[in-house]
C-alpha cells in the first residue's frame, strides 16, 4: 500500500484535531492549563525558534499547534511540507 502526501497531510491534521479535543477537555477541567503548561512545552517540541522550515520530527507538533489557533491546519500546507521532507537528497 502506498500513501500520498496528501492522504498522510489528512492523517496527520485528524490526528491532531484529536489531541485538540484533549486538550480542550484538560483546560475545561482545569483551567489555564493550556497557556501555562501545555502550549509552551508544544512550542518547545516543535523547535520553532531552532528550525525555520519544520523537520520531519517538528511537523506533527506544528500541525498540532495550528489546531490551538483560530485558522485550522491546511492539509496542502502540511502535504507541501511532507513531500519536500521526503523528497530524495539531491546530491551534489
Amino acid at each position: 500500500m502506498e500513501i500520498s502526501a496528501q492522504q498522510l497531510a489528512e492523517l496527520l491534521v485528524g490526528i491532531a484535531r484529536a489531541q485538540h479535543a484533549v486538550i480542550q477537555g484538560v483546560e475545561s477541567a482545569m483551567a489555564g492549563t493550556k497557556t501555562q503548561h501545555i502550549l509552551p512545552m508544544l512550542q518547545n517540541m516543535a523547535h520553532l525558534r531552532d528550525h525555520p522550515e519544520p523537520t520531519l520530527v517538528d511537523l506533527p507538533v506544528r500541525v498540532l499547534l495550528t489546531t490551538q489557533g483560530r485558522v485550522p491546519p491546511d492539509p496542502a500546507t502540511v502535504a507541501r511540507d511532507l513531500e519536500r521532507l521526503l523528497a530524495p537528497a539531491s546530491s551534489g
